[in-house]
């Protein structure tokens, strides 16, 4: 049965806000009636998967991750309490008691009593930037200055649902080439430990000479029998080193560079920065900040680091008194040609904040179908190299058998 978060009016004309079990409205607006409250507004509260069955989330919760859904559903439930007329004490107080993340509990509590204490929600919500980003909280003070705070966090609510669908296409497009990769090295390393021992066997006995790509496998597959802990070791390590190696600015501007020409992903690098471009852009337009502190935000929101300088350059421009659409002019490399051409339009028309919406819509499509392709696109190139690696495998262990065969 589902869970509604409901607003009510209570027989005295006061307001009333919770949670409540019903199999729909109609049914929810007949509990509350009895209970001498009239049923405003309902929205279904999202629930997680039946308890008993395997759920990353439930595990990641424990471990205090706060994940993007919990963020959008936090953002949509306190501007529909605010909208209503509860205080935002009030609203905070209620959203603490229904979360099931013991960690984003302990921090919607801890905000709850920061305004309390008399700091602005916004202030509040900067002390903890892994949950709340720049972006987020930028939005949250326009929103407090402006008086349009359960606007704004509808505003954020939606970029947030656009975000995550737009990850979860690309993550989506991308489980099962890592399925078949992460099965072929668990195959590899199983040959490594029963095949290639009982082979080698057969070489000892037979004394003799051996091809290179042969002694190789030969070598790792005695590595792995008598050194499997020292192997570990040196794997976790290389992951450690890739990790730090990834996060030097060196390092990241020319893996950056390489994606931008990189075929197949040069295009859905490009789509997706422009698609988070313009969703950001256009809510911090809408919620009334200004667009060269604006700029500056979304800057801090792409991925990819010559996006990053790019829009940073471009907010330098914008301030000097050059239009947006000039100053992104310059990186047609960068940011598609359509991207300008759109933000030239809006800037002419006044309608800039619609016009990025519908930039976003279209890129978001574009990477959609992007990605619905790229697993057919992905699978012979998957197909190649597990052929390769078969094939590597087969003639080093098969090539000293013809030959011993050969000699009899």
């Amino acid at each position: 049965m589902p869970s509604y978060l409901y607003t009510a009016k209570t027989k005295t004309g006061g307001t009333k806000t919770g949670t409540l079990e019903a199999p729909d409205q109609h049914q929810l607006a007949n509990f509350l009636r009895k209970q001498g409250l009239v049923l405003i507004s309902a929205e279904a509260i999202a629930k997680e998967e039946e308890n008993g069955r395997f759920d990353l989330k439930n595990i990641l919760q424990k471990i205090g991750w706060v994940s993007l859904v919990e963020k959008m559903l936090f953002s949509r439930h306190l501007s529909i309490m605010i909208k209503a007329g509860l205080s935002l004490n009030q609203a905070l107080k209620i959203l603490a008691k229904q979360s099931e993340n013991p960690k984003f509990k302990k921090i919607v509590n801890q905000v709850e009593e920061n305004i309390r204490q008399g700091q602005s929600f916004s202030n509040s919500l900067a002390k903890f930037p892994k949950v709340f980003n720049e972006l987020y909280v930028s939005m949250i003070r326009v929103g407090e200055t402006s008086g349009n705070l359960d606007k704004v966090l509808k505003i954020l609510a939606e970029q947030m649902r656009k975000d995550h669908e737009l990850i979860s296409r690309v993550r989506g497009a991308m489980i099962y080439p890592s399925v078949i990769i992460i099965a072929m090295i668990g195959i590899g390393i199983l040959m490594m430990i029963m095949v290639v021992p009982k082979l080698t066997d057969v070489f000892t006995e037979l004394d003799m000479e051996l091809p290179l790509s042969t002694q190789i496998i030969i070598s790792l597959s005695n590595f792995l029998q008598n050194h499997s802990l020292l192997g570990l070791i040196i794997l976790i390590g290389l992951i450690i080193l890739v990790r730090l190696g990834l996060k030097n600015k060196k390092v990241k501007r020319t893996l950056h560079k390489i994606y931008l020409y990189l075929p197949i992903l040069s295009n859905l690098v490009q789509k997706i920065n422009s698609a988070r471009f313009a969703r950001t852009l256009s809510s911090l337009i809408e919620s009334g900040t200004p667009i060269v502190e604006a700029l500056k935000i979304v800057a801090g929101t792409l991925g990819n680091i010559h996006f990053q300088e790019a829009l940073i350059d471009s907010a330098e421009q914008v301030q000097k008194g050059k239009e947006l659409s000039q100053a992104l002019n310059k990186y047609e490399n960068i940011y598609p040609p359509m991207v300008s051409q759109m933000i030239q339009v809006g800037e002419q028309t006044g309608s800039l904040s619609d016009i990025l919406k519908n930039l976003a819509d279209f890129y978001e499509e574009e990477v959609d179908n992007i990605t619905k392709n790229l697993s057919s696109v992905i699978e012979p190139i998957v197909m190649i190299v597990i052929g390769a690696a078969v094939g590597f495998f087969a003639i080093s262990m098969i090539q000293p058998m013809y030959s011993m065969m050969g000699g009899l």
